[in-house]
Parts: structure tokens; C-alpha cells; sequence
């Protein structure tokens, strides 16, 4: 039986997250699928799948948007296919805030805001905390509450963030969100100890 490939969701797909994305997914040792950038996405769950099972190595960072579209648009009918689908295993999820205080939010385990420290609070597109615990706003976020998927952790607007998440600095505030959720997801430990019985 062929492994089941893991993955990250992203909830942002600009040209900034595209940029932000492909570096992490490059520094931490993964792939990320750069034609899933678009706002809103332009592909369809069954077109990311192929994609995903293409990619050289995991994790595999996926990015979904819908570009401010309320209720569940073509990012997140694509973001629900691929949180169910029985061929991957989903380490965790990035919640991205929206622009504006929309009708859509989820929530969150966690929130790591523009300094890169972690926060039961939501933050806004700056990666500022708000005022609610456990929950943020966000564009393309109308369905993962109901998805159980295993880890959700809120950032502001991937790439951006007051300059604070430039990709031209190596996005540093979305490589720390990666690294938690690869952390919290026993990831790491199974790549440590998968190189260990090659040696």
C-alpha cells in the first residue's frame, strides 16, 4: 500500500504567501505545491492530489484562498477534498487572517503573532493578538471547524506583517508556524528516526 503522503494546509494564496511558502517549504526540507497559489485558488481538489502525490518529499504545503469570498468558495471546497482525503495525512493547518472582520472565522489551538511568540489569542492580518481566545477571522477559514482536523495555528497575513514576515527575510513568523506544527505532529521524530535506520 502506498504511504500516505503528509501535508500542511494553508489558508492563503497570494503572490506574497506563494513567495513565503516556497522558501520554508525549501528550508525545512519539503515541497510546496506553487501552482495551488491563487486568489482565489484556481484548482480542484482532484487536480491538487496529483500534485501532492508527485512531490519529492514531505511535508507537502498546500495553499488555499478565497480571496474574500463568504461562505465555503472554490478555495475551500478544494482545502475540504483535500482535508479528507484517505491517501494523506494532515499534520496540522495554518489559519490566515483576513484583511477585514468578516463573517467567517475558526478556531485555533494556538496563534504565534508578528514577533514569532505563541498566543491563545487570534491575531489579526498584522499578526497582532486580538481579543478572544481560541478563536480568529480569517478568508478562507469557513469549514475547518467542522473538518477535526489535528493542529490549527492562526498567523497574520502570511509574507507580510508589517514587512515582519518578508520573504525576502525567510519568513520567518510562517517558518515558525511550520515548525510547530511539524513539532506537535511527532513528524520530526519519525524523519529522525527513519534517517536512523539508514545509517
Amino acid at each position: 500500500m502506498e504511504k500516505r503522503r503528509k501535508v500542511i494546509l494553508i489558508t492563503d494564496g497570494d503572490e506574497y504567501a506563494r513567495r513565503a511558502v516556497e522558501i520554508v517549504a525549501k528550508e525545512i526540507g519539503g515541497r510546496c505545491i506553487s501552482m495551488s497559489f491563487g486568489n482565489p485558488s484556481k484548482l480542484s481538489g482532484p487536480e491538487i492530489i496529483k500534485m501532492i502525490k508527485k512531490a519529492k518529499n514531505d511535508p507537502v504545503l498546500v495553499m488555499f484562498d478565497d480571496s474574500g469570498f463568504v461562505g465555503e468558495g472554490a478555495g475551500e471546497r478544494a482545502l475540504r477534498y483535500i482535508a479528507t482525503h484517505k491517501e494523506l495525512e494532515i499534520l496540522g493547518v495554518i489559519a490566515v487572517a483576513s484583511r477585514t472582520r468578516r463573517e467567517e472565522w475558526t478556531r485555533i489551538d494556538v496563534a504565534i503573532d508578528q514577533f514569532g511568540e505563541l498566543t491563545p489569542y487570534g491575531v489579526d492580518k498584522f499578526g497582532i493578538p486580538e481579543t478572544e481566545i481560541g478563536r480568529m477571522s480569517g478568508d478562507t477559514v469557513y469549514n475547518l471547524d467542522e473538518l477535526h482536523l489535528p493542529l490549527i495555528v492562526g498567523i497574520g497575513d502570511i509574507g507580510k506583517m508589517g514587512k515582519k514576515d518578508s520573504y525576502e527575510k525567510g519568513a520567518p513568523i510562517t517558518k515558525k508556524a511550520v515548525e510547530f506544527i511539524l513539532e506537535r505532529s511527532g513528524f520530526n521524530e519519525q524523519r529522525d528516526s527513519k534517517h536512523g535506520d539508514d545509517l
